[in-house]
């Protein structure tokens, strides 16, 4: 989804960041919208085709993972979200609950354009919100697929972020959210293109697939799928669910037409059992394959090595070879082992980006756009990793049925790069959020100290110039903040706990305060690591701990990589020894003659 150009284009005065767009006055967390002053959001994703075969990674684009009950280490169901933007400015937004008057409305802005769609019906009461979790601990997050082209631009006033954050005012439960969002789109029309949900409560996890009918055309068809107990899911960027049982309300849910509106367009004439949402509404092609599918598989593949998936389920090569839409991990997860899913470069696979040239001397897992590129009339791509530059906030939601919701429901945050960030626990039930993760501190292009996502890029922009180094000292001090909050984790729930018991506002309230401090904690810590970082690393050197500047070789690798390209230029030349000159023989004397001796 791109939008129009010009002063109205995606990132200009009406655009997705501009003055009217997704962030500004009448964006969906502007004066006008529905959570009021300025306020964080999600990524969108957008295609650009270049051939039949060759498809543009999506601009901005998302990844998403699901893991149910059953599937984790204390029973907890978790999402994990990360929104990749080049432009999105990465805040963690927080909206009170509210009581509206009988007959209030609701304005509806467009996330790419802020172009005002329309208004709706205002729910009378609405919950909290902290990121992508109310105060149910009902979880949401997305990634957009686009589709098919004819399904572009339909008639209808609720775009796809705003199905999901008035969804997280309305519903409590993954079901419950289910139903909000298809009766918005069934009302007043969806006004996007092809979109994934992850959708979560404490007990049950769905993914939703969805899209919208075309120009002049009201509604959207869809399909919901919920995840079996035991089992893990992930999308990016690509419809996963293709067929689904047709008479399992339990665990399946989908649009009355969903099949036959594939028919009248002439998409699918097989019997309905055998019919497929991926395959009809956005057919993979080399591009999905290898930008979005490889980032599922990457998930797959470390969740559940026993499953032996191969790279060629990844790296365009067969297309045929499709991932199942769920897995069974091989041991349960933790948190912790939810965030390391969420950290990946196809690290020890064939699409490993530290390996080739491109990594350069420092083996930097990230490559700049653009992500495809041709050279002497051959096209070429580089990879798109879970983890990548462009993050703008991420989260892992840990959802947990047996505690009080302000208490189980835990949004850990981070802004920017997945592999630089630090989870950072927020609770669902908590009433503000660290200034410095709070959105209006900074935008994206105005720098400030206050702001951790600008403090956290000046980070991770130091480690990307020398990767192999400075990443061991930032994962160093990841580590340590975020395995202090997870062993902290146990004894604050207990504290809640009973605070709970005695007044639940008692327990929102040591919550807050604990969520807030661990925030500010964060940015310290980070702003004070990447000082030591300038004057460790600065100018090329390395100080070791003694204070000693050392000068550490490159690799024997990159030095021969230097000379295949400039070898003869910069080869040494030892100039040869001068040829000694010729010792001159003494000259011979002349032979006696006859008689000489008796002259004498």
């Amino acid at each position: 989804m791109i939008g129009v150009l010009g002063v109205l284009s995606k990132f200009g005065v009406l655009g997705k960041f501009g003055v009217l767009g997704k962030f500004g006055v009448l964006g969906k967390f502007g004066a006008l919208g529905e959570f009021g002053a300025t306020r964080g959001a999600l990524a969108l994703s957008t295609g650009v085709f270049l051939t039949a075969a060759l498809a543009a990674p999506p601009a901005d684009a998302c990844t998403s993972m699901l893991v149910a009950k059953g599937a984790t280490t204390d029973g907890a169901t978790i999402v994990t979200y990360n929104a990749d933007a080049h432009e999105l400015y990465g805040e963690l937004y927080y909206t009170p609950a509210g009581r509206h008057r009988a007959g209030a409305q609701r304005d509806v802005v467009e996330w790419d354009t802020g172009k005002l769609l329309g208004r709706i019906a205002q729910a009378p009461t609405t919950y909290s919100v902290v990121g992508n979790m109310n105060e149910h601990q009902l979880t949401i997050a997305e990634s957009t697929f686009t589709g098919r082209k004819e399904l572009e631009a339909p008639a209808g006033i609720v775009d796809y972020g705003s199905l999901i954050y008035i969804t997280l005012g309305r519903a409590k439960t993954a079901r419950e959210a289910i139903k909000v969002m298809t009766n918005l789109v069934a009302e007043y029309g969806y006004a996007s293109t092809g979109e994934s949900f992850s959708i979560a409560d404490p007990n049950e996890v769905w993914l939703m697939e969805m899209i919208g009918k075309g120009a002049g055309n009201r509604g959207a068809v869809w399909v919901a799928r919920r995840l079996p107990d035991g089992m893990l899911s992930a999308h990016a960027n690509q419809a996963r669910i293709r067929q689904f049982p047709l008479d399992e309300p339990d665990t399946t849910m989908y649009s009355p037409d969903v099949i036959s509106f594939a028919r009248d367009k002439g998409w699918f004439k097989g019997a309905d059992e055998d019919f497929s949402f991926a395959d009809t509404y956005n057919p993979l092609d080399f591009g999905a394959q290898r930008f979005s599918e490889s980032r599922v598989w990457s998930i797959f593949r470390r969740a559940a090595p026993s499953l032996g998936l191969g790279p060629e389920y990844a790296d365009g090569s067969a297309p045929d070879k499709r991932l199942p839409l769920w897995v069974k991990p091989d041991r349960k997860l933790t948190v912790k082992d939810a965030m390391a899913l969420m950290r990946d470069h196809f690290e020890g696979t064939p699409l490993d980006m530290t390996k080739d040239v491109g990594a350069g001397p420092y083996a930097v897992p990230y490559r700049w756009r653009p992500m495809t590129w041709e050279v002497d009339g051959k096209k070429y791509v580089h990879e798109r990793a879970i983890s990548t530059q462009q993050t703008g906030f991420t989260f892992v939601a840990q959802m947990r049925a047996w505690l009080p919701a302000a208490v189980g429901g835990v949004l850990w945050f981070g802004v920017d790069d997945t592999a630089t960030t630090v989870y950072t626990p927020m609770y669902a039930g908590i009433r503000r959020v660290p200034k410095n993760f709070a959105e209006g501190v900074a935008d994206r292009g105005k720098f400030s100290w206050d702001s951790s996502f600008w403090v956290f890029n000046w980070v991770a922009n130091q480690a990307y110039a020398r990767w192999s180094d400075v990443s061991v000292d930032v994962q160093k001090e990841q580590r340590a903040l975020e395995d202090g909050f997870l062993a902290d984790q146990a004894e604050v729930e207990r504290t809640a706990v009973e605070k709970y018991r005695r007044s639940p506002e008692a327990a929102r309230r040591y919550l807050t305060d604990y969520s807030v401090r661990q925030g500010e904690k964060v940015h310290t810590r980070w702003r004070r690591l990447g000082e030591a970082l300038l004057v460790k690393y600065i100018d090329g050197n390395v100080r070791d701990e003694a204070g000693k500047v050392n000068h550490p070789k490159y690799t024997d690798t990159w030095y021969r990589h230097i000379v295949r390209d400039a070898g003869k230029r910069l080869e040494v030349r030892e100039p040869k020894p001068a040829a000694a000159a010729p010792v001159a023989k003494p000259a011979a004397k002349p032979a006696a003659k006859p008689g000489d001796a008796r002259r004498g």
